[in-house]
């Protein structure tokens, strides 16, 4: 028997388990990690199918990775071990197409450099839903026996068939005649020379910046906000290019920055992208959204006729409504959109191509496509603060918030919602004297696997915003609006 004997610091959220390298993400707790989906692969899958293992260009992932691999194989689980880095949605597409019984990717995706983590893709190559998240922990403190024979490891390429597969799905030949530049920004992370490459092998005009592999992340955080992207956009300016296209850590997830150097949010990410898919391209499919991504959606739904799915916040629940419904595309605030004609998965890598697709279908730039949505369905702007506080001070905010307030800067509280943190509306005499002005909202979400508390708002103006996210961060902390 392995003895993986349950610790307190393995506990899968709703994308995984991530850790501070060498703290609490260490090699005896990827053992027990890698135990207990051993468990849950012998016990609710097909074991023989095996397994597909990637890795990133964190510290030590690749050896994270073989230590995950040699307790699977110690199992009797076969392997497919990712001989070289490797973009998550790579992994989940591996997964799909081999007929793997799942996937283990190590990465800590938009962590700082000093995290790490283990995601598990199940069989249909996307995040696990969360009963399979619960069964994997459920063995978390079980011993895992161990084969009288080792199953074999083989090192395998997982990227080429996963490029040709975006490649075919986006028209590359479209993008090159609109003569639009794009600046690609892979943050040094697992989207490495991947969009480079295909714009170059079809002779679209591109310029990658920090596309080296440093596991330091020098500077940044791996994720496609404010202020890590400042310096591109810097550079899209410099470069004269019309979008930069950016992906976090494991390529999942999508940033950008239009060609006056404004920060493109993922809201309006998703939002053209679903405007294109019902206006152009005519796909039929529900639509999916997390609880704290723009209600600009629910606009653009409406217009078509479409049923729009309001959900948790995790990549999982959009998964979840794909593999049980007729969905067309779903995602999340943090950069994550999938498309369930491609997989049900996050995919910032090929939303990245199809972002310039819809450039190249509309004849627009990026700024002039996010002005195309303000114009039709009402301005929405949106923020985010990340509060690093205590544990204590999280939940006695969390817990006076649910108790109920009446007003928040100053506006007058309409209702509350509580389907994933709790969401308050907004009375904004601003809002209400502009035609088709967005809803104002503001949510409080603890994190439940970090000493993090993240504070949303929406609103029809920058100022809105910012004043109600200020009042909201007084609440937080002294416990006043």
């Amino acid at each position: 028997m392995t003895d993986t004997k349950k610790t307190s610091a393995v506990k899968f959220g709703t994308d995984g388990w991530r850790g501070i390298i060498a703290d609490d993400f260490t090699y005896e707790n990827v053992r027990a990690a890698a135990a207990a989906i051993a468990h849950y692969v012998i016990q609710q899958e097909d074991p023989a199918a095996g397994v597909c293992i990637g890795w990133d260009t964190r510290f030590a992932s690749q050896a994270f990775a073989r230590v995950v691999a040699e307790v699977l194989a110690g199992a009797g689980i076969p392997v497919q071990l990712a001989q070289g880095i490797t973009p998550t949605p790579a992994l989940s597409y591996a997964v799909r197409e081999r007929k793997a019984a799942g996937g283990v990717m190590i990465t800590s995706s938009h962590n700082p450099a000093q995290w790490n983590g283990v995601k598990y893709k199940a069989s249909y190559g996307g995040s696990g839903k969360p009963s399979i998240i619960s069964a994997i922990e459920g063995y978390l403190d079980v011993p895992l026996p161990v084969a009288a024979t080792p199953a074999a490891i083989v090192e395998v390429d997982f990227n080429p068939e996963y490029i040709a597969a975006i490649e075919k799905f986006v028209d590359l030949a479209a993008i090159k005649a609109s003569g639009y530049r794009f600046l690609i920004d892979t943050m040094y992370g697992a989207g490495h020379g991947i969009i480079q490459g295909i714009f170059e092998r079809a002779g679209i005009p591109c310029v990658a910046i920090r596309s080296e592999i440093n596991p330091n992340f020098p500077g940044i955080n791996p994720e496609p906000i404010l202020p890590h992207i400042a310096a591109t956009q810097v550079a899209v300016v410099a470069e004269k290019c019309d979008a930069g296209l950016i992906t976090d850590g494991d390529a999942d997830r999508i940033g950008s920055v239009d060609e006056h150097g404004h920060v493109v949010d993922a809201h309006k990410i998703f939002a053209i992208l679903l405007y294109w898919l019902l206006e152009r391209k005519k796909w039929p499919g529900d639509v999916t959204r997390a609880f704290n991504t723009t209600k600009m959606l629910d606009r653009i739904a409406a217009k078509y006729g479409r049923v729009l799915h309001e959900h948790g916040i995790g990549f999982k629940y959009v998964c979840d409504l794909m593999l049980e419904k007729d969905i067309l595309i779903g995602g999340e605030e943090s950069g994550g959109v999938g498309i369930s004609r491609h997989l049900p998965e996050r995919d910032g890598l090929l939303n990245s191509l199809l972002l310039a697709n819809v450039m190249a279908d509309e004849k627009k730039t990026l700024g002039e496509l996010v002005q195309a949505l303000q114009d039709e369905f009402g301005e929405h702007q949106y923020g985010r603060i990340d509060m690093h506080i205590d544990e204590a001070l999280k939940q006695s905010a969390i817990t006076r918030a649910r108790a109920g307030l009446t007003e928040i800067a100053g506006f007058k509280v309409l209702n509350m919602e509580t389907l994933d943190g709790i969401k308050f509306f907004l009375e904004d005499p601003d809002c209400a004297a502009r035609p088709n002005a967005a809803e104002t909202w503001l949510l409080l979400r603890a994190s439940g696997t970090e000493p993090l508390l993240r504070v949303y708002c929406e609103s029809c103006s920058v100022a809105s915003v910012e004043r109600i996210l200020a009042a909201a961060k007084q609440f937080v902390l002294e416990g006043s609006v």
